[in-house]
């Protein structure tokens, strides 16, 4: 996640500045707090770990990344020429934000940290996602995990 006191001028003041959305709506379920739940990380971004299998094409497979990965382990293999890429190349909680939510477990906000995260490649078609995402969802139970943050990229 982009930090706003990292950001240059005039850009830091215009996002401060910008209006917070509120939502009337309400959550279709309900649960434990945060305090309470354990959090993993799923974003769209086509990382994987340093070493691993890159993606191939569009086919809906996703990366498993443990929770104890550093930064500099973390590669972007996304394959479109349109993604930009500048922002995880300056900081990697842009498009994965573990040390946000690593800050997040120690403060007590969440229970605690899934042992191991996820990405996807996200210019797939949802369609072939699906197979995948079921599976994915039965590691996230044996893994304990009861919510989860998602990283659209």
């Amino acid at each position: 996640m982009a930090q706003l006191d990292r950001m240059p001028e005039p850009m830091r003041s215009h996002l401060a500045k910008l209006p917070c959305p509120s939502f009337k709506t309400q959550p279709w379920v309900s649960g434990q707090p945060l305090a309470h739940r354990r959090v993993a990380l799923i974003s769209t971004a086509g990382l994987q770990r340093r070493g691993d299998r890159p993606f191939e094409g569009m086919t809906g497979d996703y990366k498993v990344i443990p929770g104890e990965i550093e930064a500099k382990d973390l590669v972007m293999t996304h394959i479109s020429t349109n993604f930009d890429r500048i922002g995880f190349q300056q900081d990697w909680n842009v498009v994965f934000p573990l040390d946000r939510l690593r800050e997040l477990a120690t403060e007590g906000i969440i229970g605690s940290m899934a042992d191991y995260h996820y990405s996807f490649m996200g210019a797939t078609d949802p369609v072939e996602m699906e197979p995948a995402a079921r599976n994915l969802a039965t590691l996230l139970k044996g893994d304990r995990v009861d919510a989860a943050l998602l990283v659209p990229v």
